[in-house]
């Protein structure tokens, strides 16, 4: 069970979520932490030096295109 779980979902452009994704990348590159910040609330979690990496994609026949990334770690 999850001591904290936060999800969070928001309309943004294409390039307001490829800026998102760089400045996460950036964080997991330079740091063992990435910092979120949330209704003005600083969370900030411990990256582990090895992450496990998935990548799925679903395109739906509706039209619907969903692109998931997930990381996973244990310290």
């Amino acid at each position: 069970m999850a001591i904290i779980e936060i999800e969070s979902r928001e309309t943004l452009t294409r390039e307001e979520a490829a800026a998102r994704l760089r400045t996460l990348a950036d964080e997991l590159e330079r740091h063992n932490e990435v910092e979120f910040d949330w209704g003005g609330k600083q969370l900030t979690v411990r990256v582990a030096d090895e992450v496990s990496f998935e990548l799925e994609i679903e395109v739906g026949e509706d039209g619907e295109t969903e692109l998931e990334i997930e990381l996973k770690w244990r310290h």
